[in-house]
């Protein structure tokens, strides 16, 4: 948790407001945070704004109130906006307090809304569902904002990748039906392989029969397109760890044969092998449309080829969608 030094009347104005939230009065107390933010930013009060801010997002939520938390918690990027403030640790715990402070699914909404064989009613499963996409709504606008800000304050050019974490984790854990492709974009512009090499492995139980490689492939191959070779090798490592745990083994087909050999091939200046690698496999890459894009990104980055299509192709639309979810 965030530890504010607060003054003796902004610690009465939280306490007082805090109540109102405890109370049930959600409506009057939203009202009231930002009417007293009001006044903080007009009277150039920037750090009790966002402090109070902060407290009252984080209040709103473990009550399960997600729309208005998730409002106050805009608000306070809005500030962070106005004000100039920059990304650092102190902004960031900030942020991960309200992002852990987002309900979680317990193991009845769980069974409600994946469980076909619980007993529950079609109407019930359905309520469990809309509850579980709000939420998700929620925290993915507040942390899109805060990437956004990040970008313009932090110095990172895709978003601060603590910031990518949260999201990716949260939208695959919570989400009624994840999206792969989605969660892979934050995924690989975050810190954490060893998280993400879990949702692959996750998402390999649950795919059709006979397409698990293709999973583990096209994850390898997106972080290897950014010319994330570091991440790739510690995503491939982590993937074979985390079966092991589970006493399973990576499927051995051609396909992961060749990530296998591409992962060798480019820790060295090989471009000849890189070439015969793609021939050799041909047929196994030709499984997914995506894969000739991905290769041809990675020739760019690792040995300098020219792109025959530009940033045109599955790739592209890739990149595309994640500047417009940004």
């Amino acid at each position: 948790m965030v530890v504010a030094a607060y003054s003796s009347g902004t610690s009465k104005q939280l306490e007082t407001l805090r109540k109102k939230v405890h109370e049930g009065n959600y409506y009057e107390a939203q009202q009231m945070y930002k009417a007293v933010h009001s006044r903080y930013m007009h009277a150039k009060k920037h750090k009790e704004a966002s402090e109070l801010l902060n407290s009252g997002a984080v209040a709103m939520l473990k009550h399960g109130e997600v729309t208005c938390g998730t409002e106050l918690a805009l608000l306070l990027i809005q500030t962070f906006h106005v004000a100039k403030t920059p990304f650092d640790s102190s902004t960031l715990d900030q942020i991960r307090e309200i992002y852990n402070a987002y309900p979680r699914a317990s193991s009845t909404d769980q069974k409600l809304s994946g469980d076909k064989g619980a007993s529950y009613s079609d109407t019930e499963a359905s309520e469990a569902a809309v509850i579980a996409r709000t939420r998700v709504e929620g925290c993915t606008s507040f942390l899109r904002a805060a990437l956004k800000w990040s970008t313009e304050t932090g110095g990172f050019s895709r978003g601060a990748p603590e910031l990518h974490d949260m999201l990716g984790e949260y939208i695959w854990t919570e989400a009624p039906t994840p999206e792969m492709t989605k969660v892979s974009q934050h995924f690989v512009r975050g810190n954490h392989p060893e998280t993400f090499a879990k949702v692959v492995v996750d998402c390999m139980d649950k795919c059709y029969s006979g397409e698990a490689d293709l999973v583990v492939a096209r994850a390898i191959l997106l972080y290897l397109s950014l010319g994330n070779l570091r991440d790739a090798n510690r995503l491939w490592d982590s993937v074979k760890q985390t079966l092991s745990d589970n006493f399973q083994e990576l499927p051995d087909t051609p396909l992961l044969q060749f990530i296998k050999f591409l992962l060798l091939t480019l820790e060295r200046d090989a471009l000849p092998l890189f070439r015969m690698l793609k021939q050799e496999y041909k047929s196994s890459l030709d499984r997914d449309p995506s894969y000739d894009e991905y290769l041809n990104e990675i020739g760019e980055r690792f040995y300098n080829l020219q792109r025959r299509n530009g940033m045109q192709g599955i790739l592209g639309d890739f990149m595309k969608m994640f500047a417009m979810d940004n």
